[in-house]
């Protein structure tokens, strides 16, 4: 059996450690409790209010804001400045470049003539020959002829020549006969031979 001395020194050891055990088990409750507030008890201002965007996403949205005025204001840059490909100043190369058709004298090429009067009138030879250059053809000489009679005035030329065009010409304009030469005068030089005669009427006024 056990002495009533060596028990008693035991009780006061068992109430100490009953006393932690309390103190442990407080201190667990206030453990989880203070975990599982402190959880839910976040300050208002992270909770109610969003973080302000940053002072970047103004910078960001100006791009846009700029690149639209750019582009409205581009068209007025290019409208100032006159195209590159248009030259309203300067006319084509090619309109510049094409040549006047040369210019030609209407008829044929006058040929030279010799008059010749075969008329009563004096001085009726140097008369037609004065007319005959005055209007672009060239007198060979003049004279009379006295071999036969000239029925009317008469511009002659060698057939197969040019002198034909020229002498219808030249008759045209003194409104005289125009016909190929005849035996009498077949061995005269080259050129238009004109006869005049009494009826010789002069240069066209509707020339």
């Amino acid at each position: 059996m056990t002495s009533p001395e060596s028990a008693s020194p035991s009780r006061p050891a068992k109430a100490a450690g009953f006393a932690l055990l309390g103190v442990a088990a407080v201190a667990l409750v206030i453990g989880v409790v203070s975990l599982f507030s402190g959880g839910s008890d976040t300050p208002p201002s992270a909770e109610g209010s969003s973080t302000p965007p940053p002072a970047t996403s103004a910078a960001e949205s100006s791009p846009t804001e700029s690149s639209a005025t750019e582009s409205s204001a581009a068209p007025t840059t290019e409208s100032s400045a006159p195209p590159a490909t248009t030259s309203a100043a300067q006319p084509p190369a090619s309109s510049a470049a094409v040549a006047l058709p040369p210019v030609t004298q209407p008829g044929a090429p006058k040929e030279p003539v010799r008059v010749y009067n075969n008329s009563t009138i004096g001085g009726l030879a140097g008369k037609a020959s004065d007319e005959v250059k005055a209007n672009g053809w060239t007198v060979a000489g003049t004279g009379n002829y006295s071999q036969g009679i000239i029925p009317t005035t008469t511009v002659y030329y060698r057939p197969g020549t040019a002198e034909e065009a020229s002498a219808k010409e030249l008759a045209a304009l003194l409104r005289a006969r125009v016909e190929p030469r005849f035996d009498g005068i077949e061995s005269s030089a080259p050129g238009i031979i004109l006869i005049v005669t009494n009826d010789y009427q002069g240069v066209s006024k509707n020339k």
